[in-house]
């Protein structure tokens, strides 16, 4: 099974894939406009053949834009999405890429992938009950 995971935000979303029981991050896209988008995904979706997306959902406002794409989403790539907690996945990003080593050019062009990396590893481990 391979699984999408977005960090959606209002300027860029954060992309991570997983093909069993690793995330990896894979792009960050600009969120220029809806509908260029969603035909990123729509190709994303059809390259790896994805079976379940997972957006992050915050808390507040924000929530709701993140939901109202999912949603759209859903629909236009017809493959299910299911929302999931994304609470400090960017703060925890950065720890870990400082962590790492990676130099600040490069965490900060992906930080928002490191993200979504995040939600799905933590989304992946929730689910074999690690």
């Amino acid at each position: 099974m391979t699984i999408l995971c977005i960090d959606y935000g209002e300027r860029k979303l954060g992309i991570a894939i997983s093909r069993g029981f690793l995330a990896e991050p894979i792009a960050v896209l600009q969120n220029v406009s809806s509908s260029s988008v969603v035909e990123k995904l729509r190709g994303i979706v059809d390259r790896e053949e994805v079976s379940e997306i997972l957006v992050g959902l915050a808390e507040g406002t924000v929530a709701d834009a993140q939901q109202r794409f999912g949603e759209d989403l859903q629909h236009a790539v017809n493959v299910p999405v299911k929302f999931v907690d994304e609470t400090l996945s960017t703060k925890d990003a950065q720890a870990k890429a400082i962590e790492a080593g990676i130099p600040q050019k490069k965490r900060h062009e992906m930080e928002d992938a490191y993200a979504a990396a995040i939600i799905l590893q933590n989304y992946l481990e929730s689910q074999a009950g690690v």
